[in-house]
């Protein structure tokens, strides 16, 4: 599922493969993006820079123009030389953005949408992100406060809202508070500054490691563990996907509970991460 990671990877990849260059195809399966500024074509525009806020991917296109995408929880881009088969079906296909030597493809994206620079600054989507964990000049003193903010929530559900810091999806929600042996449906009340500080400094290490260029395929937060070649998702993870299995740390079972908006689920171990009061 994309998380913050995710969308810092592709878009790092989509910038290598199309910055500087001119759109020579554009093509979309989507109504709101198939006509713009007055029918003004895609195709000649330059893309100037691709880059991720939190969930969501950013194509800056010369003219003032931006195509921001989001992929809730199945969408995905991928980049191919042209004529290269595709790995998804043509009726996944959402937007194409082709250049002479690539092709952006979009695949199953829930949001997308073109902004001006302007528009995107006012745009609710973008503007009340809270700092993102992955940016260089993340505001860790900020992101404590917003969730301070968030004194009645778990603190599983906070680190969830992206207003409150940007990145975190349910994967790295579970296993940052594993790390932190923080308890996830513990209230947000209930844990000092230097708690969330610690949530915070553990969240940025862990997506951080997921996008270094050595970093394979698989998502790993247990630091120094090699999982090239294994298909096991959760090889990588302390809790996430494991429910029922042994803890990594003290043998006890995993336990997994589904909560809060649409049901969510959370993977804890209930003798590392005592629920306080």
């Amino acid at each position: 599922m994309p998380e913050g990671d995710t969308l810092f990877r592709a878009a790092r990849t989509l910038h290598r493969a199309l910055a500087g260059k001119p759109v020579v195809r554009f093509e979309t399966a989507l109504a709101q993006l198939s006509v713009v500024d007055g029918d003004a074509p895609i195709a000649g525009r330059t893309v100037e820079r691709v880059r991720s806020v939190g969930k969501h991917l950013l194509v800056e296109l010369s003219g003032d123009l931006v195509l921001r995408t989001h992929m809730r929880m199945s969408g995905s881009w991928h980049v191919y030389r042209p004529g290269e088969r595709w790995q998804r079906p043509r009726s996944a296909m959402r937007v194409v953005l082709e250049t002479a030597d690539f092709q952006a493809v979009a695949f199953d994206v829930q949001v997308a949408e073109f902004r001006t620079a302007r528009e995107l600054e006012r745009d609710p989507a973008v503007a009340r992100l809270g700092p993102d964990l992955l940016d260089a000049g993340f505001d860790e003193g900020e992101a404590v406060a917003r969730l301070r903010a968030r004194s009645a929530m778990g603190i599983g559900e906070a680190l969830l809202d992206q207003r409150a810091v940007a990145g975190i999806g349910n994967v790295f929600k579970s296993e940052v508070c594993f790390a932190e042996r923080v308890h996830p449906f513990g209230v947000v009340s209930g844990l000092d500054d230097e708690t969330l500080r610690r949530l915070v400094r553990t969240a940025r290490r862990l997506l951080g490691m997921n996008v270094r260029e050595s970093s394979g395929w698989e998502r790993v937060t247990r630091p120094g563990l090699r999982t090239t070649g294994r298909m096991d998702p959760s090889a990588g993870l302390w809790v996430y996907g494991r429910a029922g299995e042994p803890c990594r740390v003290c043998g006890e079972r995993i336990v997994r509970e589904r909560r809060g908006p649409g049901g969510r689920s959370t993977y804890f171990c209930p003798r590392c991460q005592p629920l306080q009061g």
